[in-house]
């Protein structure tokens, strides 16, 4: 069963924060801020905090920006995940992956089944890996962003957390980079 291991110590993670939108500001981004209250209080790094227009180009080039980044372990993305034509974060997304973490999409659908019913079946939430840095796309309503956080993200992004969780693998997400 997963559970807290109290007895480890727990190792702060930086996040970077990416709101997409054609029309927030910082001022009106609540989906961003629920994403930073949360880090925060879970006793995370707030690395950066960015908006950028839904063009997939951009998108892409902020997320590579930001796995170049030694200061930032994780992005997560709030923002342009549905079905309208505007909506290209999910396929940045899979531009900058070296491997998707398909189970995430799977896992945030179940929550969100939970709270919201078929209407679920409009997220296309996701997850992967490039360069040593984990990315999430989540919706772009704090409710999504919210579920996110409470029932998945606060728990893989804490070392303490059994039986595993991506923290405890960061080391070897590029092992392959070092192979001769």
């Amino acid at each position: 069963m997963s559970r807290i291991d109290e007895t480890m110590e727990f190792i702060p993670v930086k996040i970077a924060i990416l709101t997409v939108s054609d029309t927030r500001t910082l001022a009106e981004d609540t989906s961003g801020q629920t994403l930073v209250d949360r880090l925060e209080k879970a006793g995370h790094i707030l690395a950066a905090r960015e908006i950028v227009r839904d063009e997939r180009g951009e998108i892409a080039e902020k997320l590579r920006e930001w796995c170049a980044d030694s200061a930032i372990d994780v992005v997560i993305s709030t923002g342009g995940t549905g079905l309208t034509g505007r909506d290209v974060t999910v396929e940045a997304h899979r531009d900058v992956y070296e491997k998707e973490i398909e189970a995430f999409g799977t896992v945030f659908t179940h929550v969100s089944m939970a709270k919201i019913g078929t209407s679920a079946v409009q997220s296309r939430a996701t997850g992967g890996v490039s360069n040593g840095t984990y990315l999430f796309a989540l919706p772009g309503s704090s409710g999504a962003c919210r579920d996110a956080w409470d029932e998945i993200l606060e728990r893989q992004l804490d070392y303490r957390h059994r039986p595993c969780n991506f923290v405890e693998i960061f080391p070897r997400l590029d092992e392959h980079k070092r192979r001769k």
